[in-house]
């Protein structure tokens, strides 16, 4: 068994190696400043200590308090997704979708979990998801809306969206307004600052574009959740540099200095960063 990190914005190489049933691995931090130059070496030190197939990682850098973080094996992944409570519905949805190609565009259980309790805390009524594939993530959230609430779904492919639809109108959730269209649309008729939770999950270039929309359609007090922000690790390799890759550093970066919203990043699924729209 090995074990690799990526903690905090900084990617840890591996300087030693195991012992019998035991892994106890020390790592160098490198820093990426302000988000743009890997390279220099900080004086930080993580310390993951894995014994069969769990991890505990322990910051020793004084700024982080030797806090203990868990690293999600797939042990440990296993017991969170026991503590998911997935609706029948939702779990035939998912696993259809399996089968599908492009199935790894499609949310985990945990990750719709917590966008249906955002969706319940903010006492939605009015929310828009923009990339909804075959609609796991979409349902989990109609789902919790009240009966009058409304759901605007925006997605390109029609086949994956003719999934989405028959299991809409199984769970009984078609009334609720799903419809498809798109966000300058819904501004042109006059609907800016009246939704109150938006989820996107779509061309990951187009980030930006879909945040400043959504900004003008979202109440505030109102909610945005990004997914795919720590993008299967690739945006603390420095070694990377393709273009999505980098427009999502970019989005983050751009977020981090962006005032109009209150962020966390949180390391659920892909990564998700949920705004709070000041």
């Amino acid at each position: 068994m090995t074990c690799s990190a990526i903690h905090g914005g900084w990617a840890f190489v591996p300087l030693s190696s195991s012992v019998p049933s035991r892994l106890c691995t020390r790592y160098i931090a490198f820093t990426r400043p302000n988000g743009r130059l890997f390279g220099h070496q900080k004086s930080l030190s993580l310390t993951t200590h894995c014994l069969g197939d769990m991890a505990v990682t322990i910051a020793s850098d004084y700024t982080y308090g030797n806090k203990q973080v868990i690293s999600v094996t797939p042990r440990i992944y296993d017991y969170l997704l026991t503590n998911v409570r997935e609706p029948p519905i939702l779990r035939e949805l998912r696993e259809e979708t399996a089968a599908m190609r492009g199935s790894q565009m499609q949310v985990s259980p945990d990750q719709a979990q917590l966008l249906a309790i955002l969706v319940q805390i903010l006492g939605a009524k009015r929310c828009i998801e923009v990339g909804v594939y075959t609609g796991y993530s979409s349902l989990a959230v109609a789902l919790v809306l009240p009966e009058s609430g409304i759901l605007v779904a925006c997605e390109r492919d029609k086949n994956s969206l003719e999934v989405a639809k028959r299991y809409y109108d199984r769970a009984g959730v078609s009334h609720k307004g799903l419809a498809v269209d798109t966000l300058k649309s819904l501004l042109e008729n006059g609907e800016g600052c009246s939704y109150d939770f938006a989820f996107v999950d779509a061309e990951k270039r187009m980030y930006q574009e879909y945040f400043e929309l959504l900004l003008k359609l979202v109440r505030v007090g109102g909610v945005i959740v990004i997914d795919n922000v720590l993008w299967h690790g690739k945006v603390a390799d420095p070694l990377l540099n393709d273009k999505k890759t980098e427009s999502i550093r970019s989005f983050n970066r751009a977020l981090m200095d962006d005032q109009r919203v209150s962020i966390s990043m949180v390391p659920v699924g892909d990564g998700m960063t949920i705004c709070r729209k000041r």
